[in-house]
């Protein structure tokens, strides 16, 4: 039996991932593709709720109390819309997935990388995209773009500079680890150049 396929899009706030996701989802419906978009944490109601403690910035939450809550909300959607949908032959559209809490929790919150991807393994039973589009960009930049936002920053967006380059760091890292699953794309170009690469980077997968 044939089975759908995960394409999850990463990178540092700022660099665009919704935009790219949302011109992915339009571009794929039109071609006829069988495409789902999904959000993480979310995408279902019980990682919708955790996704609203995790954001809120009246909250102070330990490290390791984030990082089993993005873990929670994953496995929740997984059990809950993933596997189903990949069963019935949908690509999966996912803005964000384990390799976040890699960058944030394991290097942006120095947990340590390999803790974070144990948990998220447990999580996730194990399940890996087909394909993952590492939208790259300068911190800084990403934070300008983050500030010209008319809505407030969300608890992780208030970090420091120093945070957002161990994230950065790390993403570079994951994806020199894994080329066959990553493509990095210069999401400092304008969104439809990052669409066309986007587009050319999964078209094997279509």
């Amino acid at each position: 039996m044939s089975r759908g396929r995960l394409i999850t899009i990463e990178g540092l706030d700022g660099a665009g991932k919704s935009t790219l996701a949302l011109g992915l989802h339009s571009a794929l419906g039109e071609r006829g593709v069988r495409v789902e978009l999904l959000r993480e944490p979310g995408g279902v109601a019980l990682s919708e709720r955790i996704r609203e403690l995790v954001m809120d910035p009246a909250f102070a939450v330990d490290p390791r109390a984030e990082a089993l809550l993005y873990a929670a909300a994953r496995a929740q959607l997984v059990r809950e819309r993933l596997r189903g949908l990949l069963d019935a032959n949908v690509l999966v559209l996912l803005d964000r997935f384990v390799d976040s809490s890699l960058a944030y929790q394991g290097a942006g919150r120095e947990l340590g990388v390999e803790p974070v991807r144990a948990l998220n393994l447990f999580a996730t039973d194990s399940l890996t995209p087909d394909r993952t589009l590492l939208l790259r960009i300068a911190p800084a930049a990403g934070r300008a773009r983050q500030d010209a936002r008319a809505s407030e920053p969300d608890r992780l967006e208030r970090e420091d500079e120093a945070f957002f380059g161990r994230i950065a760091a790390a993403y570079d890292e994951l994806a020199l680890a894994e080329p066959e699953r990553f493509r990095t794309i210069d999401a400092a170009q304008p969104p439809t150049r990052v669409l066309a690469d986007a587009l050319l980077a999964i078209e094997n997968l279509l």
